[in-house]
């Protein structure tokens, strides 16, 4: 009962975010394809809260999380890492052919249903990345990047406790994506949660590891390490949405004046 309550909630905070900042992107007029502009830097006005949060998470994130991502490095072996890697992106595999439908790229559905394919049997269950040896690339795809690619704006920037740094439109991306995750809705519908959780901290402490030497030297080397990751996540979210648009073959529905004749 519980579990149905807050997944429902969770999907509801998805719905509501979205329709919020999908306000500001009716407001814009669109002529043909999307053009998307990377914004300079994503508004910041809740940067007190914003840097509370971020605070809180840089302390949990020294206290455990860079310990045990730390300790994975020293035991397990590299190989082993990248079958971890593997496995992780293979069970999110439907999730990303499902986003690159929803923009219009369609190759891009093509190459990651070959992927799944491909990884899922001869890859021994995605462990082995059997697909990028045969030119099949990885591509990581999420509702954020899809809501973009349909005019949604960034909307404001927003840390979120663990999860880390966010914009509006992304967090609510973020809401569906959980909700659609095929591992998460598997685990809810044959009584299995333990297989979400697990996957969740294996798939995280992996990506600890792959940032350490990343956010030590960011923490190290930054006058303002808040600033830094603000400024880092931007343009990182603008530089895959601009891949996104160069890829895609998803037109936007122009808006008409209410003068115009129909």
């Amino acid at each position: 009962m519980v579990k149905c309550f807050l997944e429902q909630k969770v999907l509801k905070l998805g719905l509501i975010l979205c329709l919020c900042i999908s306000v500001s992107a009716c407001t814009t007029p669109h002529t043909e394809r999307f053009a998307y502009t990377a914004p300079e830097e994503i508004s910041d006005p809740l940067e007190t809260v914003n840097r509370a949060v971020f605070g809180f998470n840089n302390v949990v994130d020294i206290i455990v999380l860079e310990p045990v991502a730390k300790v994975y490095h020293v035991i397990i072996p590299r190989p082993v890492r990248n079958s971890i890697q593997n496995f992780m992106r293979n069970l999110r595999t439907p999730l990303y052919i499902a986003n690159n439908t929803l923009q219009g790229d369609f190759k891009g559905a093509g190459t990651g249903l070959a992927r799944f394919a491909i990884n899922s049997t001869i890859g021994i269950g995605g462990l082995f990345d059997i697909a990028k040896k045969q030119g099949l690339e990885f591509e990581k795809e999420d509702f954020g990047q899809t809501l973009a690619l349909w005019g949604v704006n960034n909307g404001f920037y927003i840390v979120l406790p663990i999860l880390g740094p966010s914009s509006l439109r992304d967090a609510s991306g973020l809401a569906v994506d959980i909700y659609a995750d095929p591992v998460r809705l598997y685990a809810s519908n044959t009584d299995e949660d333990w297989i979400y959780y697990t996957r969740n901290i294996i798939e995280g402490v992996d990506t600890r590891e792959r940032l350490l030497e990343t956010v030590s030297d960011l923490r190290e080397n930054s006058l303002d390490y808040y600033a830094a990751v603000r400024s880092i996540y931007a343009q990182r979210r603008s530089s895959l949405i601009q891949d996104n648009v160069s890829n895609s073959h998803y037109y936007i529905i122009p808006d008409y004046d209410e003068e115009d004749d129909y």
